[in-house]
């Protein structure tokens, strides 16, 4: 039953982003591009970021990083919503299963609390075309705010994101930092 659900949610993320997309993404058409710069496209993501953060003047709260915010799910680092980054394959925007359940857990929490917000950061890894890893980063906070919200959170306690490759994790040329760059970031916003 719950490789059911698990295809239902990649089909619907795969239909819903399909739909979504610009005819500026990619110019071959395919929804997947390399990110070694091979192939790529000119989008800069499906809402048009440009690569600026815009300021609509909510605090942004990071539990555990010394924030007054005082949720102890947040704050509890044995909690799985201490777990704030999912990771990717290269050229991926599919989340990988290992985080279903920490996916799970945020989900459960926002639709509990739909008066709290999360700002979903897309990353990427140096490879590829500022405006391909920006498009691919847009893609990765999507498909993290597709499963949330097939899992219960409500579309309105999500901002997405992308930086593409502006903000890597860890520095480097190798594979182990690329992987460490390949990720969406999921911050609380107060409510």
């Amino acid at each position: 039953m719950m490789k059911y659900m698990q295809l239902i949610v990649v089909l619907m993320m795969t239909v819903w982003l399909s739909a979504c997309s610009t005819t500026d993404d990619l110019q071959d058409g395919s929804d997947v591009g390399i990110e070694d710069g091979t192939a790529g496209g000119t989008g800069i993501g499906e809402d048009g970021f440009n690569g600026e953060m815009i300021d609509d003047g909510a605090a942004t709260v990071i539990a555990g990083d010394g924030d007054s915010y005082t949720n102890d799910a947040l704050n509890d680092p044995n909690s799985p919503l201490a777990n704030r980054v999912i990771y990717f394959e290269l050229n991926s925007n599919i989340v990988r299963a290992e985080d279903e359940s920490t996916l799970q857990a945020h989900a459960d929490y926002l639709a509990a609390n739909p008066n709290i917000t999360v700002r979903l950061e897309g990353h990427t890894d140096e490879r590829g075309s500022r405006e391909y890893n920006l498009a691919l980063g847009e893609r990765r906070a999507q498909a993290v705010r597709q499963i949330l919200m097939v899992q219960g959170a409500s579309s309105s306690q999500f901002q997405a994101t992308s930086f593409g490759e502006e903000r890597p994790a860890m520095e480097g040329h190798s594979e182990s930092a690329w992987q460490q760059n390949r990720r969406v970031e999921i911050f609380y916003v107060g409510g």
